[in-house]
């Protein structure tokens, strides 16, 4: 007698078919894998021509930026990891001007962005924040305004800040007190105000810390001070408002430059 279609297949049908079921499911997942993989290139290729687009380009740097290809790694001024996922944006020096677009919080990977030295205006994202690998971020001489994002203090594997050179306002945030690997801070040469947090103290890693030409009021914390001890090698706080001292040209003090402190 035949089987019918609803009898139980026997034990070595039911191994074949868990085989195949298994086999099926493998390349399943193999291909759901593979398409993020690729959605997730396109997706970083479609941000960075997004930030490409606001940007003004007179020496065409960005030509290669092209949004057909499968994936931005093979642009100029790119570098990705071996996932074919953004790892740097190297423009310094590029003669770019234009704003900086929210969506860069979403190069998850990205580690470096250095956009320094060009012509870049605008505020600063608070979505950089999100970029959470990110080891240097580096905007300094360029037209940048607004206030330095709070943010910032969430990336902790940041090592080097600098935004000097700017047009910056504002008070320098407590948060980058998180900042533990940090290593360079410089916010020189903008238009901050406010004290100088304390929280600065808390990064032990700190070698170069440059606050000079500000508008900074109050005292310097002796929780910076005593970062000499860990190894700060450059303290800047000349021509500010700090109390004690005069806004004249800054001398050097063993690592630590400041303002000529006031004898009358």
């Amino acid at each position: 007698m035949k089987a019918s279609v609803c009898s139980v297949p026997s034990s070595y049908q039911v191994y074949s078919n868990m085989e195949a079921q298994f086999a099926m499911t493998a390349g399943v997942l193999s291909f759901l894998l593979a398409l993020a993989t690729l959605a997730s290139c396109n997706t970083e290729g479609d941000i960075l021509y997004a930030q490409r687009l606001a940007w003004k380009d007179p020496n065409k740097v960005l030509q290669t930026w092209d949004p057909t290809l499968v994936n931005p790694c093979s642009w100029f001024h790119i570098t990705c990891n071996n996932d074919n996922s953004v790892i740097r944006v190297d423009l310094g020096n590029a003669g770019l001007s234009g704003p900086l677009v929210p969506d860069l919080r979403r190069l998850r990977n990205l580690q470096y962005l250095e956009l320094y030295d060009n012509s870049l205006n605008g505020t600063i994202p608070a979505t950089l924040g999100n970029l959470t690998k990110l080891i240097s971020l580096d905007l300094y001489d360029n037209k940048l305004t607004g206030a330095i994002p709070t943010t910032l203090g969430a990336i902790r594997t940041l090592r080097f800040l600098r935004l000097y050179e700017n047009r910056l306002t504002g008070p320098i945030p407590a948060s980058l007190g998180n900042l533990k690997r940090l290593e360079i801070l410089q916010l020189q040469k903008n238009a901050l105000s406010g004290s100088i947090p304390s929280s600065l103290g808390n990064i032990k890693t700190l070698a170069s810390l440059k606050l000079n030409d500000n508008r900074l009021s109050g005292v310097v914390p002796l929780e910076i001070l005593s970062l000499v001890i860990y190894g700060l090698t450059e303290l800047n706080i000349a021509k500010n408002n700090l109390a004690g001292t005069v806004r004249s040209s800054g001398f050097r003090v063993t690592t630590i430059i400041q303002d000529k402190l006031k004898t009358a």
